[in-house]
């Protein structure tokens, strides 16, 4: 009787094991909320590369733009919190909240954090041949034409756009806002002249800077880029408090085991100190910026906080 309870409860065992397969156990998809070719793309797309090697499955990134982000949030939101639906998003994920009053999500409820996967600076750039050779004087000819000069963004409620409002009223300029569903569309606009001006993601308009199709004048950041060492901050450049760091991280939907946020905040801390991983982010400006996921949870209650008061003082409000 003894020997038929222990096997009993053995094979018991090996039936809950066969029903609870080790995470991965099929191809886990990543939701990037803006077009390929962005920054938050870039960096994902890395990411995932180097953490479907180690667990063994292909981590397939999709792109779901639009709303400065919130489509592709809410479609991850809505998602099983079983680990293999998860969000690649950009600081404007603090934003959203704070701008879009009837967002289908909650930004603190609804998802767990993974880990923050990169910081990197945004900068200033604009068509070559305006003969605005610094931040100053293109701060003084938006004073001088108020209304006149368009600021390109990648969205309402995306971190370009979080950037340039930050900018304006540090700069105390009046602008007009033009957002596009993404960096590569902006930029575009920029190289033809059509776009004054757009904080671009240094990862997505580093190649265009050297080859002189745009024409960097300062970075968002508190310090200035080791890919672009003689270029100033906005600090700097003479605009006090206009300093913005630009973050991607990694989210899960918010009932996500615990386990497997800390497998995931495993392999993507174990990819961001790998030589390969290490070197691509540096070549593009940026900076692995890996925390827990109870320590990224706090930080971004703190950013959209922060969100929340920039929203008031600049009036930001969906277009």
């Amino acid at each position: 009787m003894k020997n038929f309870l222990l096997a009993t409860i053995l094979l018991a065992g090996v039936s809950g094991a066969c029903a609870q397969p080790a995470y991965p156990s099929k191809p886990v998809r990543i939701i990037v909320p803006f077009t390929a070719g962005s920054g938050t793309d870039i960096v994902g797309r890395t990411i995932g590369e180097a953490i479907g090697k180690s667990m063994g499955q292909p981590v397939i990134i999709e792109n779901k733009p639009g709303a400065g982000g919130s489509l592709g949030a809410a479609q991850v939101a809505r998602a099983e919190a079983d680990g293999y639906t998860l969000l690649v998003h950009s600081a404007g994920h603090a934003v959203n909240q704070a701008i879009y009053p009837n967002l289908p999500y909650d930004t603190l409820r609804d998802f767990a954090g993974v880990t923050p996967l990169a910081s990197l600076p945004n900068v200033l750039v604009v068509p070559p041949g305006r003969g605005w050779n610094n931040v100053h004087d293109l701060v003084a000819a938006a004073k001088a034409r108020p209304g006149a000069l368009n600021f390109a963004s990648a969205g309402v409620g995306s971190a370009t756009h979080v950037n340039l409002e930050k900018f304006r009223v540090q700069a105390g300029i009046d602008v007009v806002h033009v957002p596009f569903r993404g960096t590569p569309e902006a930029l575009s606009e920029v190289m033809g002249g059509r776009i004054d001006a757009f904080f671009a993601p240094l990862v997505a308009a580093l190649t265009l800077i050297k080859e002189g199709k745009v024409q960097a004048l300062a970075v968002s950041t508190p310090t200035r880029a080791a890919v672009l060492p003689d270029l100033p901050t906005t600090v700097e450049a003479g605009i006090p408090g206009s300093e913005y760091v630009f973050w991607v991280g990694m989210l899960a939907p918010a009932k996500t085991p615990r386990e497997i946020l800390l497998r995931l905040n495993s392999e993507v801390v174990k990819a961001l100190n790998a030589p390969d991983v290490k070197a691509r982010l540096a070549s593009l400006g940026a900076e692995p910026m890996p925390m827990t996921p109870v320590a990224f949870d706090a930080f971004v209650r703190t950013e959209v906080e922060q969100a929340m008061r920039l929203a008031k003082a600049a009036n930001l409000t969906p277009q």
